[in-house]
């Protein structure tokens, strides 16, 4: 993160404008906005940026800047049209320890605009770190199109029952579960249909029987997070997700997906590596149970799905027989992500009328399986945590049968974009990367589907 996100109070402060034209018109236009007093100093300034700063009773020197025109001012806009004007301005302003934006050029400056979407008092800034004005501008014409304009009603109204809930609840937790119920309800509805006296009875309704006891009790979040590309996060996993007072996640999951969760949730690292686990399964079961019964809101992150070999029902059991509430997200596992990233169809009815889904993880060194249901020539096979006993399940397929020209697949950190797909056959795979560094997590791909690969590969 090259800029850090603010949100900077201006009013009555003394907001510096260097230049007169279009670009410092829209510069000028949100200081006005945010209650800034404008300074504005050019030789030629135009009619409505004049207009401005009148309005609100500033400065207008028309003239070429001068070094004494920093005086005074909480921070500075370098808009001219001559690059080496706004660098001088921005090295006398650095000297000052006065914030400075250079307009077009934000390696120059300490600050730059983002694009706004307005719904005041809420506020949504949208900032490409300078990258691309235009993306960000984008962004936001897509934003303003879905949130209804009377989202600032509804803050407003939040606001004024701030102190009310406060008396009503002493405990912090149990008011922000009961906003975020609140913002569930059909208080929301009220407000944006335009019928805010109702919203207030209803809200004020809410409060007079909001019971802290109740809106504190503990709860554990089983979230599948998908095999890596934070795009194929469900809602419902990102609702619980933000809403979670801690969350315990592990090797598997994406930092992507990590950061979506609230700024002020307590994280903890489970581990989950091959063999090497920051945390034993027992201790996991037991810190969802301990933090529940803090009344906490805990979310436990798991990559793909937590009932396909994540070891979900383990979690779980622990939560059912000490009686705390829970609720179960499903998440798009590995075998499909990867598959479809892949460009492999897990069907399809030239190649494969089923799919198997099967764990190559060893147990004592060795790779133990039905084999003998796993050679069919119109079944795809998946195996997932294969890599370390790719050698042994390609042996063990041949020899109960599957022929050595089967295609198969290695998926390395599918849908993410280090995605890697490593094709070859039972006979050949093994000794195809042998020495290769193959990085975790994998999936293996065994059928004729393998073969489409080449032709639906999409991901790049």
């Amino acid at each position: 993160m090259e800029f850090l996100p603010i949100s900077w109070r201006l009013q009555g402060k003394q907001a510096l404008v260097v230049g007169g034209g279009d670009v410092a018109l829209r510069k000028g236009r949100l200081l006005h906005r945010s209650g800034a007093v404008l300074s504005v100093v050019a030789p030629d300034v135009c009619d409505e940026l004049r207009h401005l700063v009148a309005e609100g009773q500033g400065h207008l020197r028309e003239r070429p800047f001068d070094a004494a025109d920093l005086a005074g001012s909480s921070l500075v806009i370098c808009a001219t049209d001559d690059s080496a004007v706004n660098a001088q301005i921005a090295d006398l302003a650095a000297a000052e320890n006065i914030p400075v934006n250079v307009v077009d050029n934000p390696s120059l400056g300490d600050f730059i605009f983002p694009a706004i979407v307005d719904r005041s008092p809420v506020l949504i800034s949208i900032s490409s770190s300078g990258a691309s004005p235009v993306l960000a501008r984008k962004l936001r014409s897509q934003l303003e199109s879905t949130l209804p304009a009377r989202w600032g009603r509804l803050a407003d109204l939040m606001a004024k029952f701030r102190q009310p809930l406060k008396d009503k609840l002493d405990n912090v937790g149990a008011r922000r579960l009961f906003w975020e119920q609140a913002l569930d309800s059909p208080i929301v509805e009220k407000v944006l249909a335009g019928k805010d006296s109702e919203a207030e009875v209803l809200l004020a309704e809410a409060i007079d029987s909001a019971d802290s006891d109740k809106l504190s009790q503990g709860e554990v979040y089983l979230v599948g997070a998908g095999p890596g590309d934070p795009d194929l996060l469900t809602f419902r996993a990102l609702r619980l997700l933000q809403k979670a007072d801690v969350v315990l996640y592990d090797r598997l999951v994406g930092k992507g997906i990590v950061d979506l969760a609230r700024r002020d949730a307590e994280m903890v690292y489970v581990g989950k590596a091959r063999d090497k686990h920051a945390l034993p399964q027992d201790n996991i079961n037991e810190l969802l149970v301990h933090y529940a019964r803090q009344g906490k809101k805990v979310c436990r992150l798991k990559g793909g799905d937590p009932f396909i070999f994540g070891r979900g029902g383990e979690e779980i059991d622990l939560i059912v027989q000490e009686g705390i509430n829970f609720q179960v997200v499903p998440g798009i596992t590995a075998a499909s992500g990867c598959a479809a990233y892949g460009g492999i169809p897990l069907t399809h009815r030239d190649h494969a009328q089923s799919v198997r889904f099967v764990t190559g993880h060893r147990q004592d060194g060795t790779v133990t399986l039905d084999w003998e249901h796993l050679v069919s020539e119109t079944e795809t096979v998946v195996f997932y945590m294969g890599l370390v006993g790719l050698r042994q399940i390609c042996d063990q397929l041949m020899a109960h049968g599957r022929k050595g020209d089967t295609p198969i697949a290695l998926v390395s950190r599918g849908t993410t974009d280090l995605q890697e797909v490593i094709t070859g056959t039972l006979a050949t795979l093994p000794d195809d990367i042998e020495g290769r560094e193959i990085h975790a997590p994998t999936l293996i791909i065994v059928g004729s589907v393998v073969s489409l690969h080449p032709k639906f590969g999409w991901f790049k």
